[in-house]
């Protein structure tokens, strides 16, 4: 039995791998139609479906306002009971359906025929009611469903999830849409944490480790420890960052030297080290520590020092 299931998921993953390939033969001039009047659209885009095709509407959505362009879910069913009237005068109208001839799918394309607006259809039949009212016709045929009985929507709402995708990304390029546009829309979360935290947001809240490089070892370790980060920077006296020295650093010189009286920060310190500016962002200072095989950064403006970033800041906002 095991193995006769492995053989059905392996069925399933080929056909709507394939139902996603004979996609490739439906981008025509229809598809580049529909991303150019999305993207120049003044209002919304406005997406509708009902059943399996409505819960892949409402995934499309999703996908275009968090990449930039403006849409809204309206449900086929709920659009004729009083839902049409979210759609504006500017907007764009997506109807989604494998068919084409849902009842609710034929009452709702003549209403918004009637308001005037661009209808694009994504529609697994040419021949359909939607498929010929449309103004711009996007195909996704499928040869076959996954479902064993060849009904429940498999490979078809594979190849509707896949068609939007494909607007999505083609209007990110169109409109240049960057990582920065991106974390405008993905402030909360991990994805969030990765595009907008910075390593400002998270050296000030450290002490701030700091000796001359004639202090003595005394006093190195006094400030080491009494600032918990395991590592203090070398400064002079305009406050510009001569070197650190880390707790690795005291350990190696304990090991090398016996008379340690007379040693002074700058003769143990590390010269010119890595460092992290205020402004990077907190993960690219973790792959800096990952790189390095380090564990903290000083953190400079123009030469100054102005703090220390540690493992354990990117540890606690859960980048790792």
């Amino acid at each position: 039995m095991a193995s006769s299931i492995k053989q059905i998921a392996l069925k399933t993953i080929q056909l709507e791998a394939q139902s996603i390939s004979e996609l490739a033969a439906y981008i025509n001039d229809d598809f580049e139609k529909a991303v150019n009047s999305i993207a120049a659209v003044r209002g919304r885009v406005v997406i509708s479906g009902i059943g399996k095709s409505a819960v892949i509407a409402q995934k499309i959505v999703a996908t275009l306002n968090s990449t930039g362009t403006p849409s809204v879910f309206m449900h086929a069913a709920d659009a004729i009971h009083g839902d049409l009237g979210m759609v504006q005068q500017d907007d764009v109208v997506i109807i989604i359906s494998k068919s084409g001839e849902s009842p609710e799918i034929k009452v709702l394309v003549p209403l918004i025929k009637n308001f005037g607006n661009t209808l694009v259809a994504i529609v697994g039949s040419t021949e359909s009611f939607l498929a010929k009212q449309a103004d711009i016709l996007l195909n996704t045929t499928v040869s076959q469903e996954a479902c064993p009985n060849n009904l429940a929507p498999t490979t078809s709402t594979t190849a509707q999830l896949v068609m939007g995708d494909a607007l999505a990304i083609c209007l990110m390029e169109l409109k240049g849409f960057q990582s920065d546009d991106f974390a405008k829309f993905h402030p909360g979360g991990m994805l969030g944490k990765k595009l907008y935290l910075r390593v400002a947001d998270l050296y000030i809240n450290n002490e701030k480790p700091s000796v001359t490089a004639s202090q003595s070892l005394k006093e190195v370790i006094v400030e080491m420890t009494s600032k918990r980060l395991g590592i203090t920077a070398v400064t002079d006296g305009d406050n510009n960052l001569l070197g650190i020295i880390t707790d690795g650093d005291l350990r190696r010189m304990l090991e090398k030297t016996a008379d340690i009286e007379k040693i002074t920060a700058g003769e143990i310190m590390t010269a010119n080290p890595v460092t992290i500016g205020p402004d990077a962002l907190a993960v690219d200072a973790l792959d800096m520590l990952r790189k390095k095989e380090i564990t903290q950064l000083a953190v400079t403006l123009d030469k100054k020092y102005s703090g220390i970033i540690h493992l354990h800041d990117l540890v606690k906002e859960g980048l790792i």
